[in-house]
Order: C-alpha cells, then sequence, then structure tokens
C-alpha cells in the first residue's frame, strides 16, 4: 500500500472520529464548543495574516496583557502575578453576567437587559454605599445586598410582564436598558459628576469589592472580593439546575411550554424566578464591575459586558461549569487587548471582531451538530 493511501486512510478515521464526538450527545457538549474556538481562532489568524500582521505575536500578547505570559518588563510594583489579579478582578463580573445569561436562556427567555440591570444596580450601589462613607464591613455587604435587591426586581418586572401581558423580554429589556442609561446619566451629571473626569465621582476604599493599597514585598497587588461572589454562583447556579424542583420546572418551561404547563407546572411563576434569578446575577456583576474593578460610572455608556455575555453563555454550552473556561477565554481578548495594541500595533477593536467570531459560531451548535450526524450517515 503506498504512503498517499496510508495518508489518506489515517485523514479519513480522524474525520470519522471528529464527526463522532461532535454529534455524540455525551461529548458534544464540551466538543462542539471546542471546535467553536478553532474555527474562531483560524478566522483570527486569517484576518491577522491580511492585516500583516504576526498571528502569533498577537495571541501571544494577548496572554501577555492578560497575566498568563511574563511581558520583558514590569512597571514598579507590578508582575505577572499582579497583572493575573486584575485579570480576575474583570473576570469575575463577566463570569457573573454570563451567568444570568445562563438562567434566562435554560428558562427559555432571553435576557438582554443584563447590560441595564448592571448598570442600575452599579449605580444604586454607588449612590447609597460608595458614597456613604461607612465602615467596610458594613459597606461591602451592603453593595452586594443592594445588587441583589436592584438586579432582582428588574428581572422579576420583566418576568411578570411576560407572564401577565405576554410583553416580549427582549423588546422590554431593549427599553429598560435605554431608560436606566439616560435616567443614571442624567442624575451623574446633575449630582454625582467628576468636573475634571466627567465620570460619576470615585466610591470609597471602604465600599469598593476590590482591595488596593496593599503591600507585598515590592508587589503592590489588588484582590478582588468579586471572585468569590462569583465562584459561590457557580456553585448555587449549578447545584440549583441540577438538583432542586425550581431547576427542573425553568428547564421544563424553557423546553416545552405547553408540556409544563400540561404538567402541572406554574409557567407564569417560573418565568418571573426564572428572570429574577437572572437579574440577580446581572445585578451582582454591575456591583462587581463598577464598584469591584472599576471605582466610578461613566455616564450614558451601558457596559460592553452586558452584550459579551451572550458569547460567552453560548461558547460554554449554556452550562454554569462552561461558562467559567468561556468567560477566560473571552475576558483574556478584553483584557489583553490594549497591551497587544501597543505592543504588536494591531487596533484594540480586534479584540472584539475576534468575540464576534466566537459568538457566530458559537450560534451555530446546532448545525455543527447535524452536520456531523449527516455526514457520519452518509458515510
Amino acid at each position: 500500500m503506498s504512503r498517499a493511501a496510508v495518508a489518506k486512510g489515517g485523514q479519513d478515521r480522524a474525520g470519522r472520529r471528529l464527526l463522532c464526538l461532535l454529534s455524540d450527545d455525551r461529548t458534544s457538549v464540551w466538543a462542539i464548543p471546542l471546535f467553536s474556538i478553532v474555527l474562531s481562532l483560524i478566522a483570527a489568524v486569517i484576518l491577522l495574516l491580511f492585516l500583516g500582521k504576526n498571528p502569533l505575536a498577537a495571541l501571544a500578547a494577548f496572554l501577555r496583557g492578560s497575566g498568563f505570559l511574563p511581558r520583558p518588563s514590569y512597571a514598579g510594583g507590578q508582575n505577572m502575578a499582579t497583572d493575573f489579579l486584575s485579570f480576575l478582578g474583570i473576570m469575575a463580573p463577566m463570569l457573573l453576567a454570563s451567568l444570568g445569561m445562563v438562567v434566562s436562556l435554560k428558562a427559555g427567555m432571553f435576557n438582554i437587559g443584563i447590560a441595564g440591570q448592571m448598570l442600575a444596580s452599579g449605580f444604586l450601589a454607588l449612590i447609597v454605599a460608595g458614597y456613604s462613607g461607612l465602615p467596610g464591613i458594613i459597606a461591602r455587604p451592603l453593595v452586594i445586598l443592594i445588587g441583589i435587591a436592584a438586579g432582582g426586581l428588574l428581572g422579576a418586572l420583566v418576568g411578570w410582564l411576560k407572564s401577565r401581558f405576554n410583553i416580549h423580554e427582549v423588546v422590554s429589556t431593549i427599553m429598560f436598558n435605554y431608560i436606566i442609561n439616560y435616567v443614571t446619566g442624567f442624575y451623574i451629571n446633575s449630582y454625582f459628576v467628576d468636573p475634571i473626569t466627567r465620570s460619576s465621582k470615585v466610591c470609597s476604599a471602604a465600599s469598593r469589592l476590590t482591595l488596593t493599597g496593599l503591600t507585598l514585598g515590592r508587589l503592590r497587588p489588588t484582590l478582588p472580593l468579586g471572585l468569590l461572589a462569583a465562584v459561590g454562583a457557580v456553585i448555587i447556579i449549578r447545584f440549583l439546575m441540577d438538583r432542586t424542583i425550581l431547576g427542573f420546572e425553568l428547564k421544563a418551561v424553557g423546553l416545552n411550554r405547553d408540556a409544563a404547563r400540561y404538567a402541572g407546572i406554574k409557567e407564569g411563576r417560573c418565568i418571573v424566578r426564572g428572570m429574577m434569578i437572572s437579574g440577580i446575577l446581572a445585578g451582582l456583576a454591575g456591583v462587581t464591575y463598577y464598584l469591584g474593578y472599576y471605582n466610578n460610572i461613566v455616564p450614558k455608556s451601558l457596559p460592553d459586558m452586558g452584550f459579551d455575555a451572550i458569547a460567552v453563555a453560548l461558547l460554554g454550552n449554556t452550562s454554569p461549569v462552561g461558562s467559567v473556561f468561556a468567560s477566560i477565554l473571552v475576558t483574556v481578548f478584553q483584557k489583553g487587548s490594549v497591551y497587544m495594541s501597543s505592543t504588536v500595533g494591531v487596533p484594540k477593536e480586534i479584540a472584539s471582531v475576534i468575540i464576534g467570531f466566537l459568538l457566530l459560531f458559537s450560534a451555530c451548535n446546532g448545525y455543527i451538530r447535524y452536520f456531523a450526524k449527516s455526514r457520519l450517515e452518509k458515510n
């Protein structure tokens, strides 16, 4: 047998093995997201080559900017560990926002209002606790409680409008995004604006969900307390969805509302509860974003993270654990974009394009599985 025939046979076996991984219900849970990531990276490499840049240098710069690889040099008090802690600080709200999207998708709804819920929760926490002068032992728990209450109420309101008046959640959340954006912008510009930066005045260090001003030898690290909330939320949401009656009812309503109603599940109550939980997670993302990684709010600007959470949730296969790994990947591109731009010379907006690739290929998960099954049947 010729070498060409042997090579062709090996390629056929490898292709069939890949199709089996993508089509099998037991392996497609992780194989399809990984396949989507590979396709996205290939598209990113082609784009970088088209721009005349070295793809390996650009991807390495993303990792260096996120603390996964060492930089050639550091400023005083900084090293790879401090970069990684900063990365964890911005990953925490991303993970919480993606969990909010996961819960809404599991319940058969699309919470496009995560950005508005983040902004509303962060704004209320800022003016109530951030400017209060309370000690940290009171201010930080108060910030968390405000995030839970504000986000939960907004989410529950959207769910109630859906169940009571059949107002589609996409329409209502988009409208709420506009309302929250301009109302908070008005109050910040009128009462809480910093005349120099034109952003809101910074919150007190005691209310911020990031410990700053620490010294560890020659290093000056920042400790993201929001990461504890994010990890705890992953554990709670996974337990809720897999081991509780409420989780079962939410998934049943999300899969087939008519069948769930026939089985005696109260559809309206599940819709309200599902959106309330999604809003709570979005509220926690807001306070860890605005009073955690940052310490102020830019008026009339919705956080892009609220929309990037869609890509993270889909890339993580709408799974709490999958969202952890998807959050890491997406945050690497976001966090490392500034360093990549300054060292490689590629516009930092390229990170948004790569995230767009991830969202595009993640949205094709169903087609990828169908294509793999059809190819196996033909062979």
